[in-house]
């Protein structure tokens, strides 16, 4: 017999109907002789009425009394369920998170999952009994020692699914939903998007943090990090959905379940080189004709990051190997005012440069690991060249002969492994396609630092005080040109955070930068970011150019752009996004 993990979602128990047919579904599964354990939401609404009759008698309702609320949800639903199972026949006993044993770090509202105690499941699951547990809490001993209900946040119920799953060891964890699989992109503006067959985790982390609601991403994090299989299915239909793949596996031990090292490996590739451009005109199809350019040399290139600048001109950078610098800026000087070519703009050539990389899961929603990074490089004096921020990977250029010391200073701050440490480019054997799907996020703000001295550290404390405010950064980039301060050289930071967190930035930005004379935050105006993934993109090349070109031929400005391996992100105008999104979509021919 396999044990399987089946997670139900709001929609999915909307109704009394709906309940009664996840019943059917969960009897049907238990037939066949399977052990099963069902984690569900709170019917329908439930959560987002709950939490309106909160602020019906409380603008500021105390979290703990939250929490102790929004629980109630989940209690309404295992109850139900069960006893639909036991009506239909089948063994059936309903259990919180705390009767579970799921046990969290004490912080209302949005917990993280330190261990889960499994024995009692253990026991019902021996006894022949699914069962039904309530998902998106837990409990945790606060500061005087007693029990407090917790609740895990967005997502949570995704969340206790596949923790749930690891500790129990199961065959696979199945998440009920109301589409059919992970789809290419947001049906809703894309109808004849497809349903992927497969996805790796580290292509849906990034899915997942662009925008992709099927699946949170704290969710997809453990079941990377433990190797668990995990399936997104319809709750209506027997089509078998998208299987995650992961090619880790180790056991659920000890506790910190979800608050382990985030950073699992170190990456440092020498021999690289930097173009970088200045003073790049602002309009439709730059950007494309570029990468285009590059392509057809037989260049091909890694990391590329544009950043918003003052007028009518943009900063941008890429990233290639050394032994291709000379070539890529023969190209980049035939553009350049040449009759048919770009308006001039100023190139410089830096060839002495290494990549690093710190490599983990959720690393975006998880601040402090890119202002750690920087900032233990800026304390050795080592300035950064480049950033490029993703889910899975922070990336920084730095010179070539820094290189070997600061290896060596990541790998003690993260506590790695010399097993962990790789010291080669990403192999290009990968068969997978060069674009998975593609994502729109509206929920994002632009804004820019503008005079942060040039100096190491400078850029790492910035992203400290916003870690430290629990503030996180997405589409890092430094700008290329520098403007004078009272302090000297400086360069402008621009980035993507939530756009709920703008003022919350700026509050806590405002001691730091009146340190610095001459510097200020500057909140850029309304935007969407577009984004490209794909674990074949490293071996593919033109991808990026293509996904510029489809922009451009749409007519969309891009006000900044930000590369990983495996993904690129470009940032329009809001009133842009959902243009963009079938133009990118519908370029890499991911239509059904």
């Amino acid at each position: 017999m396999a044990l399987l993990v089946q997670k139900f979602g709001g929609s999915s128990v909307g109704s009394l109907e709906r309940l009664k047919a996840v019943a059917k579904r969960v009897c049907n599964t238990r037939r066949t002789g399977d052990d099963v354990v069902v984690v569900v939401s709170a019917m329908g609404k439930t959560t987002d009425d709950l939490t309106r009759l909160a602020r019906s008698v409380s603008r500021h309702p105390p979290q703990r009394e939250l929490d102790m609320l929004l629980a109630s949800g989940e209690q309404v639903s295992i109850a139900l369920l069960s006893m639909a199972l036991q009506e239909l026949g089948v063994g059936a006993v309903s259990m919180t998170g705390q009767q579970v044993g799921i046990v969290t770090e004490a912080a209302h509202g949005r917990a993280r999952i330190l261990n889960i105690r499994t024995e009692r499941v253990r026991a019902h699951l021996a006894e022949g009994a699914v069962v039904v547990v309530a998902g998106f809490q837990g409990t945790a001993t606060g500061a005087n020692g007693d029990l407090e209900i917790t609740t895990l946040g967005r997502g949570g119920s995704d969340t206790s699914a596949v923790a749930l799953a690891a500790a129990l060891g199961a065959e696979r964890c199945e998440i009920y939903t109301d589409v059919e699989g992970v789809l290419t992109t947001d049906p809703r503006i894309v109808p004849n998007a497809q349903v992927l067959e497969s996805v790796s985790c580290d292509e849906m982390l990034e899915l997942a943090s662009l925008g992709a609601a099927v699946l949170h991403p704290r969710a997809v994090e453990i079941a990377r990090n433990y190797g668990l299989p995990l399936v997104v299915r319809s709750s209506w239909s027997e089509h078998p959905g998208t299987c995650l793949t992961s090619n880790r596996r180790q056991r659920v031990a000890g506790v910190a379940l979800e608050l382990g090292n985030p950073v699992d490996a170190l990456e440092l590739v020498r021999h690289q080189g930097l173009v970088a451009l200045s003073h790049v005109p602002d309009r439709p199809g730059v950007a494309a004709r570029l990468s285009e350019a590059l392509s057809e040399a037989g260049i091909n290139v890694d990391l590329i990051v544009q950043s918003l600048h003052e007028g009518i001109s943009n900063d941008m950078a890429f990233t290639l190997e050394r032994r291709d610098l000379e070539r890529a800026q023969a190209v980049v000087d035939n553009l350049s005012g040449r009759p048919g070519g770009l308006q001039p703009f100023t190139a410089a050539a830096y060839p002495e440069l290494a990549k690093l990389s710190l490599v983990g899961a959720g690393i975006t929603g998880r601040p402090d690991v890119a202002a750690s990074m920087f900032a233990t490089l800026g304390q050795a004096g080592i300035s950064l060249r480049m950033i490029a921020t993703s889910e899975v990977k922070v990336s920084c250029v730095i010179e070539d002969g820094n290189a070997a010391q600061a290896l060596d200073l990541l790998r003690q701050r993260f506590e790695l492994t010399p097993s962990q440490v790789h010291l080669e480019a990403v192999s290009c054997e990968d068969s997978s396609p060069a674009v998975r799907g593609v994502a729109l996020d509206r929920g994002q703000a632009q804004a820019s630092v503008h005079g942060v001295p040039d100096w190491p550290g400078a850029a790492a404390a910035v992203c400290r005080v916003l870690s430290d405010a629990n503030i996180s950064l997405d589409t890092i980039v430094q700008s290329e040109r520098t403007r004078q301060t009272p302090l000297g050289a400086a360069r402008d930071l621009a980035f993507t955070l939530p756009r709920q967190d703008l003022e919350q930035a700026r509050q806590a930005l405002d001691p730091l930068l009146r340190q610095w004379p001459g510097a200020k935050l500057v909140p850029g105006g309304p935007i969407a970011r577009v984004s490209a993934v794909g674990a074949g993109m490293p071996c593919t090349a033109g991808t990026a150019g293509r996904m510029f070109r489809a922009l451009a031929d749409a007519g969309i400005n891009i006000a900044m752009i930000a590369t990983s391996e495996i993904r690129i992100s470009c940032v329009v105008a809001q009133d842009d996004g959902e243009a963009a999104l079938r133009a990118v979509h519908h370029s890499f021919g991911l239509e059904g």
